[in-house]
């Protein structure tokens, strides 16, 4: 998965088409990713104390690492992620301009 926390990217399919966020966290063992501000879920929490009220949280879900692409950092628009050697090391770069996409 050449995908990583922090990366912005851009939903490609589904109710939230179009969204861009940051992924916030990735599961690569089910291949998903949980991207800030899509496919929000509410979840009905219990009461953790004595006297205190329940409450409706919403919380973010994960959705399939195939439907969603990196944005590229120089024009905006969502690219596909290649891997390029520089000084010995692998980089990420964006297929689109080429350029280097942030380490995180």
């Amino acid at each position: 998965m050449k995908l990583k926390k922090g990366d912005n990217v851009i939903i490609t399919t589904g109710k939230d088409k179009g969204k861009k966020g940051k992924i916030l966290q990735v599961l690569p063992s089910v291949n998903r990713v949980v991207v800030e501000g899509a496919n929000i879920s509410k979840i009905h929490e219990k009461p953790r104390a004595k006297g205190k009220a329940g409450q409706i949280v919403e919380k973010a879900m994960p959705i399939n690492a195939s439907n969603v692409m990196i944005v590229d950092p120089k024009t905006g628009a969502r690219t596909r992620v290649g891997i390029k050697k520089i000084d010995g090391k692998n980089v990420r770069i964006a297929k689109k301009s080429g350029s280097e996409l942030s380490k995180k």
